[in-house]
């Protein structure tokens, strides 16, 4: 099983360039535990030589811990974090060493980058603080007398595996899954040969999977209503109670601190939803069509019971097939589910070992839930969904998926 690391590193100069110090923390993804903490006065240098510097002691430290282990790396340098991605070129004769010393650490494939606010950062920050507070006294930081992680507010992982967490405890979830099919093949056939035939006596080694954290948009004013609101009709907006859900939905994602990517439906909703958790997170919102809600045709605008009472007949057809399409020639749930798994394969594909946000609507969450779990259609008639709400699927190298949450309401109330 491949342990996870989030290695959290900054760096900081008084002067810039000026005394100098940098620190850094490695988190067991999995239980939000303080692994490892290092922190160093280094004498003149640059803000950034700092901030690199933090990078390379924290790499080293998880290294140290287990040298298998997928390590996730969240640091507020923008530069440190586009250069060691590859997306910004080093051009820093300073710098070219240093990043080379990081990415020798680990191979390139166990380590993912990603930026964060400072205020997300308190713990490295302050350790950096501590090792430049101690050599102006002429001494090198001590970790017996580090205070740096009281009072970050970081917030600990769920062991129950909240949303967005980059899927920390799947490994263990597989393994024990793995073995409890494996226990039971070999009861039923009499020794553990035959559960070992079967491919279940130890989990393959899949690497990080790509996290979905499904959120629906907030209220518009035909939510309350229960009126069917798909892609067909009107584009309505958020109401007042819809953008205060997106705030709190946005400062609890924040909190959490674990997306690295947001995509949104093209409609007005979803992006009015997107663009105030990006606002909040600091991340860029990408448009995806394939997102989009069920064209409800002629339905749109309307409640259940008002459909039922004029299209009777269309409506026990919908109800009884997903191949049935709402009257006027809407989008059955069978074409939404072509469209909605040819979206996720092509997201999963882009996002591979990466949590990334999805702001979408009801039917397409419902969608992805039910082809994770490989249930029938009429299970999306099953499930509870409310705005504003948060689900997540984790999508493995093997082509399979774990539901990891569904209609998560925590931080509305």
């Amino acid at each position: 099983m491949v342990r996870e690391f989030i290695v959290e590193a900054d760096g900081g100069s008084r002067g810039n360039p000026g005394p100098a110090g940098y620190g850094s923390v490695v988190i067991d993804a999995a239980t939000g535990e303080t692994l490892a903490e290092a922190a160093e006065y280094i004498g003149i240098a640059t803000n950034n030589v700092a901030e690199y510097r933090g990078l390379v002691a924290g790499l080293r430290a998880a290294h140290a811990l287990d040298p298998q282990a997928s390590v996730h790396v969240r640091m507020d340098s923008k530069l440190v974090v586009e250069q060691m991605s590859g997306r910004w070129k080093i051009k820093h004769p300073d710098m070219r060493p240093l990043a080379a010393e990081a990415a020798a650490v680990l191979p390139a494939s166990q380590v993912t980058y990603e930026w964060i606010p400072r205020e997300r950062n308190k713990h490295a920050d302050r350790l950096a603080n501590e090792a430049m507070d101690a050599g102006k006294r002429g001494k090198q930081w001590e970790a017996s007398r580090s205070t740096a992680e009281l009072d970050t507010s970081r917030p600990q992982p769920d062991r129950g595996a909240p949303p967005g967490d980059a899927a920390a405890g799947a490994a263990k979830a597989r393994a024990a899954l793995a073995g409890a099919r494996g226990n039971a093949d070999a009861r039923a056939a009499g020794n553990v040969a035959s559960a070992a035939s079967q491919g279940w006596s130890a989990a393959p080694d899949l690497g990080a999977p790509a996290t979905f954290v499904l959120l629906r948009h907030g209220e518009t004013a035909l939510t309350p209503e229960k009126r069917f609101s798909g892609s067909g009709g009107a584009d309505p907006e958020l109401s007042a109670a819809g953008r205060a859900q997106a705030e709190r939905v946005a400062a609890a994602l924040a909190a959490r601190g674990t997306v690295q990517a947001i995509v949104s439906s093209p409609l007005k909703r979803c992006q009015e939803t997107s663009r105030t958790v990006a606002a909040r997170l600091g991340l860029d919102v990408h448009i995806e069509e394939g997102l989009r809600e069920t064209d409800f045709g002629a339905w749109e605008g309307m409640t259940f019971g008002e459909v039922r009472e004029r299209f009777p007949d269309d409506m026990n057809a919908w109800l009884a097939s997903s191949k049935a399409e709402p009257t006027g020639g809407g989008e059955s749930f069978a074409a939404v589910a072509r469209r909605v798994a040819a979206t996720r394969d092509r997201l999963v594909g882009q996002y591979a070992g990466r949590t990334v946000l999805l702001v979408t609507h009801v039917t397409p969450i419902k969608t992805l839930v039910r082809l994770a779990l490989g249930a029938p259609p009429e299970s999306l008639f099953r499930m509870e969904l409310s705005a504003a709400s948060l689900s997540a699927v984790a999508y493995y190298g093997d082509g399979n998926a774990s539901v990891r949450l569904l209609n998560e309401t925590a931080h509305l109330r």
